[in-house]
């Protein structure tokens, strides 16, 4: 009897651990650097890729234009940036400077957006499925590396 007890709790618990679900990355609904709202629910069901980055970031700021060509994309895979660590007005500033005014711009003032996605640092990309499964990656992406992912969750 011991033993069938001990067999109906490991399949239990396998069980439990297979019901649970990963956290809505999507959940979040932040200002726009332009004044609007970004809601990431309407995400769901879209590719997306999100872009972590600070004004003050020469990185940022230098990987900026390929970010601009990546919305070439656009029609298939949404961008969107998610600014973080500091002034909104400063975040103003850096998206007029980079020409970035297309792209939806999103306010993480108390970093609450970065750390569900794990980002420690800026820049960062969060690649993101239809199914809403993210991959990120944290650092510079070369010009081809980013146009590569961006092509691969177009398809």
């Amino acid at each position: 009897m011991t033993r069938l007890f001990a067999c109906l709790l490991v399949v239990v618990l396998a069980l439990t651990a297979c019901a649970r679900t990963e956290p809505d990355l999507l959940a979040f609904r932040l200002p726009a650097v332009d004044g609007g709202t970004v809601d990431g629910a309407s995400l769901r069901g879209r590719p997306a890729v999100l872009w972590f980055w600070a004004p003050w970031c020469t990185i940022c700021r230098a990987e900026a234009p390929e970010v601009g060509r990546a919305t070439r994309y656009q029609c298939e895979v949404a961008v969107i940036g998610v600014a973080g660590r500091g002034p909104v007005a400063d975040m103003r500033q850096f998206v007029e400077q980079t020409g970035l005014r297309h792209l939806p711009h999103a306010v993480d003032t108390d970093g609450a957006v970065w750390a569900t996605f794990g980002v420690t640092s800026q820049p960062a990309f969060a690649f993101l499925d239809r199914r809403g499964s993210a991959e990120v990656f944290t650092g510079s992406l070369p010009p081809d590396d980013l146009s590569s992912r961006m092509e691969a969750l177009a398809r």
